[in-house]
């Protein structure tokens, strides 16, 4: 585990006092010469709900044509702002069911807001550049993070038995379920991306981009 990630998880992570500590590391299936995607892990606890814990406000930029971070694992519930860092419009829409928002075009420098009130995976795209993409998992519970490129991961949770999921955005979710009981590691979680092939999508009326907006600079 590389300190970056360390350090990513020790800042999304909600903090347990006397909490157990659940640890591992996803693999991914890739084609030849690709790296793999980031990959969102959650944990719900089994034979209870999980604690209603709303995330910390988190940050989903517009810039160079491209959303930064590309892949964001939340808690229901938190709010997820999209400031416009580019020195041009954007309009940021999700289709994905129970998720569905359009914040509307709006100019550089400005920002807007959404709530992620249903658990859910949620496509988000930019109704002017089709090239841009981004992925939210809203998870059901506090215990949600995305990985690094080494695909290692880290939770501090009371000891229970948990049902984990792990998802990105070329590939189909994986679950396993494991006990914590004191420091506890995971049991596998593999991804297989791949046949994993990207496919153009439509813009927020449910239609093609027109031709010119893949030409554009």
């Amino acid at each position: 585990m590389t300190k970056t990630t360390l350090w990513l998880i020790a800042l999304l992570l909600p903090f347990e006092a006397g909490a157990d500590v659940l640890t591992g590391v996803v693999t991914t299936k890739v084609r030849a010469g690709n790296q793999p995607a980031p990959v969102v892990v959650y944990a719900e606890p089994l034979g209870g709900a999980a604690p209603a814990r709303e995330g910390k406000p988190v940050t989903l930029s517009q810039r160079n044509k491209a959303f930064a971070p590309r892949v964001l694992g939340v808690p229901v519930g938190t709010v997820v702002s999209f400031p416009n860092d580019d020195d041009i419009f954007h309009n940021v829409f999700s289709l994905s069911p129970g998720n569905a928002f359009d914040l509307g075009l709006y100019r550089a420098g400005a920002s807007k807001r959404r709530t992620f009130a249903s658990p859910g995976v949620v496509r988000i795209f930019c109704n002017i550049h089709p090239q841009m993409t981004a992925l939210v998992v809203a998870a059901p519970t506090p215990w949600v993070v995305t990985t690094g490129p080494d695909g290692a991961w880290r939770f501090d949770l009371p000891a229970g038995r948990y049902k984990l999921t792990a998802i990105s955005e070329r590939a189909a979710a994986v679950t396993a379920e494991v006990t914590v009981n004191g420091a506890t590691t995971s049991p596998a979680l593999a991804l297989d991306e791949s046949a994993f092939v990207a496919a153009p999508h439509t813009n927020k009326f449910g239609k093609p981009y027109p031709v010119t907006a893949y030409k554009q600079p």
